[in-house]
């Protein structure tokens, strides 16, 4: 049940909710003059408990975005059940909340219906204009302030998602250049060998045949390194999934290999550095493609943690585990951990093999 720890929604808003809640209750039970609404307003607090954990923050959740303009009606609701008012802070809450799931225009004009009902409703039933004007004003700073809340970090979102666009375009960069080199090698020596065994046919026959082995096995060799850089070059942004969303679709990729994969996820998750996200990803990658290439495990299981200032990942197979040291892959993954300011640290465990990584978050 990932909504109920969403990364998208700002921990100030929640804390906002409960604080504002609270206020809700209290005034309700200490004012005698709402007794005879006391149930109508607990079904009413009822519904507001049981939207709040399931609003999206993110125009991605489509399959909840109902629940959005639900929460701004039962908020709104509160000030006909006994609230004295205190209620005003949650529906500005649901309004910013609109202004993440259908956008800042769509949040504006709900917020000038919303003071042109609470000027109709009281001049229709004589109440005072100024004090009503003065009420309307009120809101309307406060909503000046939750919707700038509510663009910065709509902003910040598109700016880090940006980021995150060119950190991976560089990343495919340098991995191209490598594949290059990789299976361009291997492709350039299967031509020589292939044309050494044209020439000898005749006069070398089994020297003819060595060159064709040989380019057999390359080809072999080629084919595996091409398959591994496909895996690689997968982008992070799986069908929309970021953070533990793609490392658990980049660990269900190698599902046909021969291997049993597994991925869990533990602890309260929340939005972390591109930087840092890549490198997890790239982490990950190591230890799923060395031990397949290298362990002859029987499964690999993948573990992401997040701890208190930090975030660990593991990736431990149950192998035969291997000489120790670092080739070049581990090696340059080491200088980019140490490089943020984590460490990784590898080598047999007491079954097979392990890859640790600790990054700051």
């Amino acid at each position: 049940m990932s909504w109920l720890r969403d990364p998208d929604r700002p921990l100030l808003f929640s804390m906002v909710f409960w604080l504002v809640l609270g206020a809700v209750v209290a005034v309700n039970l200490l004012d005698e003059s709402y007794a005879p609404t006391r149930y109508a307003f607990a079904v009413n607090l009822a519904l507001v408990l049981g939207l709040w954990p399931v609003l999206p923050w993110n125009p991605g959740h489509r399959g909840r975005r109902l629940a959005s303009p639900a929460f701004l009606v039962v908020t709104f609701a509160l000030g006909f059940t006994g609230s004295a008012g205190t209620h005003a802070p949650l529906t500005l809450l649901a309004i910013a909340n609109l202004a993440f799931v259908y956008g800042m225009r769509m949040a504006t004009v709900i917020l000038a219906g919303q003071a042109a009902l609470m000027i109709a409703l009281p001049w229709a039933v004589g109440r005072p204009m100024a004090g009503v004007l003065m009420e309307v004003g009120l809101l309307m700073v406060f909503a000046a302030f939750v919707l700038g809340m509510a663009s910065s970090v709509l902003k910040a979102r598109q700016l880090a998602e940006r980021v995150r666009e060119l950190t991976v375009a560089q990343e495919r960069g340098r991995m191209a250049a490598e594949m290059h080199d990789s299976i361009g090698h291997h492709l350039t020596v299967i031509k020589v060998g292939l044309e050494n065994a044209e020439r000898f046919r005749d006069r070398r026959p089994e020297a003819a045949w060595d060159e064709v082995r040989q380019a057999k096995e390359l080809t072999v060799a080629a084919l595996a390194d091409a398959r591994r850089w496909v895996r690689a070059l997968r982008p992070l942004a799986l069908d929309g999934h970021l953070g533990s969303a793609a490392l658990e679709r980049l660990a269900g990729s190698f599902t046909g290999t021969g291997v049993t994969v597994s991925f869990d996820v533990t602890g309260t998750e929340r939005l972390l550095k591109p930087d840092t996200e890549l490198v997890l990803y790239r982490v990950l990658q190591e230890g799923l493609t060395n031990a397949l290439r290298h362990a002859e495990a029987e499964s690999v299981r993948g573990s992401l943690a997040f701890e208190k200032g930090r975030v660990v990942l593991v990736v431990a197979d149950d192998g035969k585990g291997r000489d120790q040291g670092r080739g070049f892959g581990l090696s340059s993954l080491a200088e980019r951990v140490q490089a943020l300011g984590g460490t990784l640290s590898s080598g047999n465990a007491a079954r097979g093999f392990e890859l640790r990584a600790e990054l700051p978050a």
